[in-house]
């Protein structure tokens, strides 16, 4: 038997198991399952072509096994990447992902997980990392399972379920600490708008470490530029390069730049170069995040590292767990370390710089 004509009982009885076994492999409760009855329904499974028909188990629970994905953009790879590393792990749970683009709008953010719920959709994983919760409060208190991704939770009681994060002021403090101990006193940084709880922190770790150092902070050294539309996620290495030429054009212009994320500094390298800067013996230049591209690019990027996969992994099985009532550990809410990359495009600042001719002056 083979193809839309295998059942469960005929997938149970090819294995040697229950039925109730075979539901679980489908389901992805499989974890107490000893190693060599899991290959068997799955060699079961493979033997017959079978495939579980997703709609009948959503007329029976009257849910779907789905989950929301809202992100602020997949135009910036860092949430591209993001979206596949979750799409994977849920997949392995027997979850669908149904992946918005929320451009970090509260009223679409709040109209996808409508349309979501509307879909029995139940949990949603939420990457926007706003500054409150307020918009998602209404489908929290109808049942919506809301998990937050990248994103401390403090003051989110009773709409976040669950979360993961990193140490977003540590990781700042670690990319300023680095250029403050190449030597670099005029530290730039450069951002769109400061709507964004992550991007807030990441402004408050800089500070933070140079006050720690002796140094105050030039307000004309932040550049948190206007964009085009929201937060500038999918135009962020244009904002970098208009950021590095508006920055490097001052009469005391940065040695070194400390960008809010790798797109950000991406553009940041090209548009110094654009000015004929070199990067880094002109200017030194560090990211946030260690997307794909940040070893690729000439120089490679300096940057501090998110450790994405562990977060991508742990958010799913949290909310799973919690649509489930079988959450895993005590604590919903896990935040990791960041880890600070040094690549090619950090170095100890020239002498002097002359923003005439972008060369040096000894």
């Amino acid at each position: 038997m083979a193809g839309s004509m295998a059942g469960l009982k005929d997938v149970a009885r090819l294995a040697g198991v229950s039925v109730s076994t075979v539901s679980n492999v489908i389901n992805g409760r499989h974890q107490k399952m000893s190693p060599k009855t899991l290959e068997r329904v799955e060699k079961a499974i493979a033997d017959l072509s079978y495939t579980p028909n997703a709609a009948a188990r959503q007329l029976k629970s009257g849910l779907a096994r789905a989950l929301g994905l809202i992100v602020p953009s997949v135009a910036n790879p860092f949430w591209g990447h993001v979206s596949h590393l979750i799409e994977k792990k849920a997949l392995e749970h027997g979850y669908q992902v149904l992946i918005c683009n929320g451009e970090r709008d509260p009223e679409v953010e709040a109209s996808y997980v409508e349309s979501l719920y509307g879909s029995s959709v139940r949990g949603v994983i939420l990457g926007s990392s706003p500054v409150s919760f307020d918009h998602l409060k209404l489908p929290a208190e109808r049942g919506m399972k809301i998990a937050a991704f990248d994103r401390q939770t403090r003051g989110a009681k009773g709409v976040v379920a669950c979360s993961v994060t990193i140490d977003q002021e540590k990781g700042s403090r670690l990319a300023t600490r680095h250029l403050i101990g190449l030597g670099h006193r005029r530290i730039g940084f450069i951002s769109g708008p400061l709507g964004t709880a992550s991007r807030n922190a990441r402004l408050l770790g800089m500070r933070s470490e140079l006050e720690r150092a002796g140094i105050a902070l030039d307000d004309e050294l932040l550049w948190l530029g206007r964009v085009a539309k929201n937060f500038g996620d999918s135009e962020a290495a244009e904002l970098g390069r208009r950021g590095i030429r508006d920055l490097m054009t001052l009469d005391d212009p940065p040695t070194a730049i400390f960008a809010v994320n790798d797109m950000y500094a991406i553009g940041a390298c090209s548009g110094a170069v654009d000015l004929g800067y070199r990067v880094p013996d002109d200017l030194s230049v560090v990211g946030f995040d260690d997307i794909f591209l940040s070893p690729i690019m000439k120089p490679a990027l300096t940057t501090v590292r998110q450790p994405v996969e562990d977060m991508a992994a742990i958010i799913v099985e949290k909310l799973i767990g919690t649509l489930e009532k079988n959450v895993g550990g005590d604590e919903p809410h896990v935040s990791l370390q960041p880890e600070l990359i040094v690549r090619a495009s950090t170095a100890p600042p020239a002498m002097k710089s002359n923003k005439m001719t972008g060369g040096i002056s000894r």
